[in-house]
């Protein structure tokens, strides 16, 4: 049977490695995150209030046209982040945080409100949950240098925000994966804990909690 499963978390979390390795390890077409390509990322980190809209219409758009490409897929796909994230943690947070206007916030929800209502739900969205101090070590080692200036508070509200739209997202079960302990790359047992875990929730709802010998016996 054909899976969709969106890979959804924080910047730096580690999303795209684990979908790659998810891709690689099951047979199934990976979907990454466009975001090298978007030419408005750079101005958006040195000045979010006047490259916000731009940037968060650009991943709207390729977000939808991704999850449109999946629907249509006749096979088994992992997606790097969500189009629902883009909306309800990022532009909600640049909203929050009066980097975007009121009217350009409107214009963007309402879009995303009238495009969304097409295109059908994954089957599972696996969330990556991450502390703050682990967010920064992981972005300061992969060193892009439009992520360098990330402060702390800016990803903390992120993870806010994240909790709040995944405890209310209901349009599939979501997989809460605790994510601080975890290197699915150097560790393959981590890689076929969290693959066993999707296997067999992928009808259901619940959040991981690995045992501690589960994660050192990696």
């Amino acid at each position: 049977m054909s899976r969709f499963v969106a890979v959804a978390g924080n910047i730096g979390v580690g999303k795209s490695t684990l979908v790659g390795l998810l891709a690689e390890r099951m047979q199934w077409k990976a979907f990454l995150e466009p975001q090298a390509q978007n030419p408005y990322l750079s101005d958006f980190y040195q000045d979010m209030q006047e490259w916000s809209f731009q940037s968060q219409i650009f991943f709207l758009s390729r977000r939808l046209r991704a999850h449109r490409d999946i629907s249509d897929h006749p096979g088994p796909a992992v997606q790097d982040r969500s189009v629902y994230e883009d909306a309800e943690v990022f532009a909600y947070n640049l909203y929050l945080e009066k980097k975007m206007s009121d009217r350009d916030y409107q214009t963007y929800r309402d879009l995303y409100e009238v495009l969304t209502r097409f295109l059908p739900p994954p089957d599972l969205v696996v969330y990556l949950r991450a502390s703050v101090e682990t967010l920064m070590t992981r972005i300061s080692m992969r060193g892009r240098d439009y992520e360098q200036g990330i402060r702390p508070d800016y990803l903390a509200r992120l993870n806010n925000l994240y909790e709040r739209w995944t405890d209310g997202f209901s349009l599939c079960p979501v997989l809460t994966i605790p994510a601080d302990d975890l290197d699915y790359v150097l560790h393959d047992a981590h890689l076929e804990l969290i693959i066993s875990k999707i296997r067999s929730k992928l009808s259901g709802k619940e959040e991981v909690a690995f045992e501690a010998d589960e994660i050192s016996g990696g």
